[in-house]
């Protein structure tokens, strides 16, 4: 058994802690409660969002992966998910959006 927390878990919480930075997140597809991969389109004033998920890092261990396609973000995460019904696709809105996004959903 790993130590990593449930998706839901970790999806809550990073809502929370946006929302309570004074910032907007919302969950614009609910994945697996409990070992769905997190999808987060970061949006910030004034920037291009981004599109973040956990992943594996050269050095083994747990980083955010920038996987923002070229064009098309929606239509991109929507072919995600329609190949994968248990991804969770979450939208934050607020000042460093990757640092909350890294603080909250990485277990390293």
């Amino acid at each position: 058994m790993t130590g990593r927390l449930p998706s839901g878990v970790l999806v809550t919480a990073l809502l929370r802690r946006v929302n309570d930075a004074g910032g907007f997140g919302a969950v614009l597809a609910k994945g697996d409660a409990q070992g769905g991969a997190i999808l987060v389109i970061a949006v910030e004033r004034g920037m291009d969002p981004k599109l973040l998920e956990r992943g594996i890092g050269t050095n083994g261990r747990t980083v955010l992966v920038d996987s923002t396609p070229a064009d098309d973000l929606d239509g991109y995460w929507r072919r995600r998910r329609a190949r994968d019904p248990d991804l969770w696709v979450i939208e934050v809105d607020i000042a460093a959006a990757e640092r909350f996004a890294a603080e909250t959903i990485l277990d390293d």
